[in-house]
Order: C-alpha cells, then sequence, then structure tokens
C-alpha cells in the first residue's frame, strides 16, 4: 500500500541482493553478542549471520509476482536454482540437481560455496513458487485460481494440473513485453467469467485456454 511494498522489494535488492541469492541481513555480526545469542555465533556470511538462507529466497520472488514484476521472479528463482550453477560448481560445491540450504554469502571467504543439501524446505518453497506464484497455478477455496507472473519475454507455456482429481489441461497465452494480467479463460470451449476454474467433480480431462493481456 502507498508504494511501500514496492519501497522494501527495492531496498532487499539494493541492500541484500548479490549473484548467488538474497543474503539474510547486512552487514554481518563480526564478532558473538551475548543478546544476539545464536545469529551472532555464525562466522561473517554463513547461515543467518548474513548467509544467503534459501529457504526464503522463493519469498521475495513470491512478492515480487504479487506487484507484477515477472522478470525480477524470475531472476530471483534462477540465482538459487542448482541447475544453474553447473558452470560455477568449482565455486559451488554442491549437487548441481539439488537445492541447498545456504549458499555462503558475501562476507564470507568462500562466497558462493552451498553448504547442506538435502537439509532444507528450499525445494518446496521454490515448488510453491514456481507452480503458484511464476506460472500462477494456484488451489484456491472455490476452485483454481489462474494468474501467472511470467518474464516479459515469454510468449506462454503448456502445463496438466490435478486438482481434487480432475486434471486441466492449461495453456497459457501471451504478447511479449508484459508479466501478468489475465483477459479470458476458455473452459471446454466456453468462456468463463472469472480466472478462478470451478471444481469440477467428474474425473475427466478438460482444456483450459488462458490468455494473457
Amino acid at each position: 500500500e502507498n508504494g511501500m511494498a514496492r519501497k522494501a522489494l527495492d531496498s532487499v535488492e539494493k541492500h541484500l541482493s548479490t549473484p548467488n541469492g538474497i543474503v539474510l541481513l547486512q552487514p554481518a555480526y563480526s564478532r558473538y553478542y551475548l543478546n544476539l545469542g545464536e545469529i551472532s555465533s555464525y562466522p561473517p556470511g554463513y547461515k543467518e549471520n548474513a548467509g544467503i538462507f534459501c529457504h526464503n529466497n522463493p519469498w521475495i520472488s513470491m512478492a515480487e509476482t504479487i506487484l507484477g514484476n515477472g522478470d525480477k521472479a524470475f531472476d530471483y528463482y534462477l540465482r538459487i536454482c542448482p541447475s544453474t550453477k553447473e558452470n560455477l560448481i568449482e565455486i559451488y560445491c554442491c549437487e548441481p540437481y539439488c537445492y541447498a540450504q545456504m549458499i555462503a554469502g558475501r562476507d564470507a571467504p568462500t562466497y558462493g560455496e552451498a553448504k547442506n543439501s538435502w537439509l532444507t524446505g528450499t525445494a518446496a518453497w521454490s515448488f510453491v513458487n514456481i507452480s503458484q506464484a511464476i506460472l500462477g497455478i494456484k488451489p484456491d477455496y472455490n476452485g483454481l485460481l489462474v494468474d501467472p507472473c511470467l518474464p516479459s519475454s515469454w510468449t506462454g507455456y503448456k502445463v496438466e494440473r490435478v486438482f481434487r482429481g480432475v486434471k486441466y489441461r492449461i495453456e497459457v497465452k501471451k504478447p511479449k513485453g508484459i508479466s501478468k494480467g489475465v483477459s479470458r479463460i476458455i473452459l471446454d470451449k466456453k468462456e468463463l467469467g472469472s480466472n478462478i476454474l470451478p471444481i469440477l467433480k467428474d474425473n475427466k480431462t478438460h482444456q483450459v485456454e488462458v490468455y494473457m493481456k
């Protein structure tokens, strides 16, 4: 509201963003503080002490989709995506097919090195981010909400989504240059009046066309 959300995310990009992800804080604590406890017990740039804690990076990406910034949302996702680290594997030092709990931040002597793979909620949150925020296929109380926020260079995508026993074959189409905004949805050749797919109980496969503007 009143531009505060945009201001907050701009501050994240200015102060916390790195090519390898978003650090938790800046500057890092350089010594232990009894009143702060664990956060200051880690070396600078590791874990909660200004490390790139991958678990919460998707939250920033999801916030960008709420404001309609598909390019930045996808960019933030790619920064922690393990499959993008293949050319940096000697620095990343972690499996290129598995999310890490953290990546050493810029205050660390091993900046960019990943740690604690397989021990993180990052995989689950990244799945929610990609499927529900960026691709925009989100379970809702009244049905399946379709509200993508895509990179502006994309022209669309196709996906199959099973929801309450029903398979939806969804094709999203959009012109280049835009990221968010659904103009119409066609379900089985009939136009809907909203961007919520109704709850169907026939256990069949349905065709969905989504047009963005």
